[in-house]
């Protein structure tokens, strides 16, 4: 599979930011693109920043213009693309919604973010529902995609879910950059670990696993912080965790990366995780936390 990722900067006006994304999209397909991810919320700048009830104007319905918008992109190049959209589910109940479009135009499906972070510079739960159609993957005419959004991708659980489910793919929109207060060995860490993360969900599953961020810097409206600059560093990983392409920490990019898909076969019969997997010992994962008190109880029950 041929998968187009494009890595941009954001402007603030929705209209340039959707223009630029359709040319960009329009050339990876040039180049062969199959399938399409675009970066985590990518019709405007990321207004997380700062807790203002007038951002909320930038939410809209799904379907809605950006569907309208995007689904046609998709058909006339005929591609899966994968969006990433503020849904305006009702008005006080919104959204960080991906949208997956058929190579037809239609929407294959959907995912509400289901993890929020609220730190300094993104506070994404004053904004945001944490989603509620749960980790379910999306069945294109290219096959079963799992998609989830940026803070989703710390989680192996939501991985897992996807894969248990027959997902093909792993695939996360993104935003996410540096503190500009970290040192720079502090911020070249926290990069790695992300990296590091997903890979393992690659590895762990034995499944491909493509992630496209953010690039350049926004600055914080507010002026209480120093804005972001997102670090990039977008990537496609194979099933064995193995680095297929990875972009520039600082460059806008629009690359097309080739996949064998066949591959999860013969990794998943070389580690047959799933096999092996302690299903009937898992039950805890459900806990948030488990302390010494509960798991003694559990011992004397034994």
């Amino acid at each position: 599979m041929k998968i187009g990722i494009i890595q941009q900067s954001c402007f603030s006006d929705v209209r340039k930011n959707m223009e630029k994304l359709a040319r960009n999209i329009a050339d990876v397909c040039q180049q062969g693109a199959q399938l399409v991810v675009l970066q985590e919320l990518h019709n405007s700048l990321y207004f997380c920043q700062t807790e203002s009830t007038d951002q909320f104007d930038l939410a809209e319905p799904i379907p809605g213009p950006s569907t309208d918008f995007y689904g046609q992109i998709a058909r006339q190049h005929g591609i899966v693309l994968v969006t990433s959209l503020f849904e305006k589910r009702s008005t006080g109940l919104y959204h960080n919604t991906a949208v997956v479009f058929d190579a037809d135009g239609s929407v294959a499906g959907r995912y509400r973010k289901m993890h929020i972070p609220d730190d300094p510079a993104y506070y994404e739960k004053f904004y945001f529902t944490p989603g509620d159609l749960g980790f379910h993957p999306i069945q294109t005419s290219l096959g079963r995609l799992g998609v989830q959004v940026c803070w989703d991708q710390w989680y192996p659980e939501g991985a897992r879910l996807m894969a248990l489910q027959g997902a093909e793919l792993l695939i996360y929109p993104t935003a996410i950059g540096y503190e500009s207060t970290d040192s720079p060995a502090e911020q070249q860490r926290q990069r790695e670990a992300w990296i590091t993360v997903q890979r393992g969900h690659a590895v762990a599953n034995g499944i491909p696993v493509v992630t496209v961020n953010r690039v350049g810097y926004e600055p914080d409206p507010s002026g209480q912080t120093n804005g972001i600059q997102f670090w990039g560093s977008s990537f496609v990983a194979g099933p064995q965790g193995e680095i297929l392409y990875q972009a520039s920490q600082s460059e806008e990019e629009n690359v097309v990366v080739e996949v064998d898909m066949q591959r999860s076969e013969n990794v998943r019969r070389w580690w047959p995780f799933l096999r092996d997997r302690r299903i009937e010992e898992f039950h805890d994962l459900a806990k948030r936390f488990i302390d010494d008190q509960q798991d003694d109880k559990r011992e004397e029950m034994i």
